[in-house]
């Protein structure tokens, strides 16, 4: 009994002293954290819906520029990057916005259709960057080789070599629907799951490696080559092309004595030639753009092509947290940035776009004041009726203008009118 009473009591001190150790946690904790996802997901929504319509817009313009200026033919590649991208906006990235966002965590997909987003996923995704890497041999040619690109590149070469991007994309792509996913005895998945690296065939890795060769490490080495060699040519013809800024101080200033005139020429002859501000930049401004064109290509799709690889090797099937998406949305972006470095980069684009804006304006005006026009004569017109209308119901009552003023000019000659 002393026993009982003793571990009756003792409890309560027991609990007393672990409350006092452990602190409780607040109950609000929960509400706190979920209204915090909600707000990173829905600016992951915002992200992801804004770059979509910015690839949409910005490569649409673009097109829009090169075919309705008949010089800009020589972009064609640029125009089929444009145009693959505007695929990539309409068709990929809805379905990467209904697999990546918590918000249709609920929706799922059939085998069928998680093939068919995969297929979108990587033709769309070797379509664009075997397109970059045609655009960047075509600059090769044309800034280190232009008699050589003038004779060569003609209508018929830039289309065949567009129908053997289509075929090799075409080609890596039907592997994703034979063979590889499958997904066993499972009619259907979820959205979040459709992925590259969701499979279960054996075919898995050699697919992973085969596409990362493919479409990101040849590619990769074919551009940094092109374009330190677009580079090296830059840097040279800078250092080649130096101007003499003296002599041309010196020709401002002119003498009538032959003793000055000699002393202008042996001063310019000991001033030693130096670049001019433009050219000594040139070699700068090509390094510049070689390090954001491959920075940008290798930004967007090193960290996919190296996320999907990895986790095709390895055993697992679940990427760690929203890696995945971060990872997805990184190369979905390129389709949005392509059009700025690819296409409004260069002036004769930028030129033909303020063309066509200032021409959409122009209409936009023309048609606002025709409408205000219209409106006026409108109200004139209604003006006009309602006094006509007024005046109609006195009209019995006195003549009519006409009447009086058929009265005051006779015409000589003239048969009056009977009145019945």
């Amino acid at each position: 009994m002393a026993a009982e009473s003793f571990h009756a009591v003792a409890a309560p001190a027991l609990n007393l002293t672990s409350s006092a150790d452990f602190p409780t946690v607040p109950s609000d904790l929960g509400v706190v954290t979920s209204s915090q996802s909600q707000i990173k997901d829905l600016f992951g929504l915002f992200c992801m819906v804004t770059l979509d319509l910015i690839a949409l817009l910005a490569n649409t313009g673009v097109m829009v520029a090169i075919a309705r200026a008949p010089h800009l033919k020589r972009f064609a590649f640029v125009c089929h990057l444009c145009a693959v991208d505007v695929l990539c906006a309409i068709l990929l990235m809805p379905l990467g916005i209904i697999s990546s966002s918590p918000f249709f965590g609920t929706v799922v997909f059939t085998i069928l259709e998680c093939q068919v987003y995969i297929f979108l996923n990587v033709f769309l995704i070797c379509l664009s960057i075997l397109t970059v890497t045609a655009i960047s041999i075509e600059r090769y040619f044309y800034i280190v080789h232009p008699m050589r690109y003038e004779v060569n590149m003609t209508v018929n070469l830039v289309m065949v070599v567009m129908l053997l991007i289509w075929i090799k994309s075409l080609i890596l792509a039907m592997v994703t629907l034979f063979g590889w996913p499958p997904y066993g005895s499972h009619s259907s998945i979820s959205a979040a799951h459709c992925s590259l690296h969701a499979s279960h065939s054996s075919l898995r890795k050699v697919f992973a490696v085969l596409f990362s060769i493919a479409c990101f490490l040849v590619p990769s080495v074919v551009i940094f080559a092109v374009y330190c060699a677009v580079y090296k040519v830059a840097r040279s013809a800078a250092l080649q092309q130096a101007p003499i800024v003296a002599t041309c101080q010196a020709k401002e200033e002119r003498s009538d004595s032959i003793n000055s005139q000699t002393t202008m020429i042996a001063t310019t002859r000991s001033i030693p030639q130096r670049l001019s501000p433009e050219r000594a930049f040139s070699g700068g401004k090509a390094a510049l753009t070689l390090v954001f064109i491959v920075g940008q290509f290798l930004i967007c799709w090193l960290p996919y092509f190296i996320f999907h690889l990895q986790m095709a090797l390895s055993e697992s099937m679940q990427s760690p947290g929203d890696l995945e998406e971060v990872v997805n949305w990184l190369a979905f972006s390129s389709f949005a940035v392509n059009p700025f470095f690819y296409g409004l980069l260069n002036r004769q684009i930028r030129d033909e776009l303020v063309k066509f804006r200032r021409c959409c304006w122009t209409q936009t005006v023309e048609i606002g004041t025709s409408s205000h026009e219209g409106s006026l004569q409108e109200n004139f017109l209604q003006f006009i009726q309602r006094t006509t209308g007024s005046s109609s119901s006195s009209s019995s009552r006195r003549p009519s203008l006409k009447a009086s003023v058929e009265r005051v000019l006779k015409i000589p000659g003239q048969v009056p009118e009977e009145h019945s």
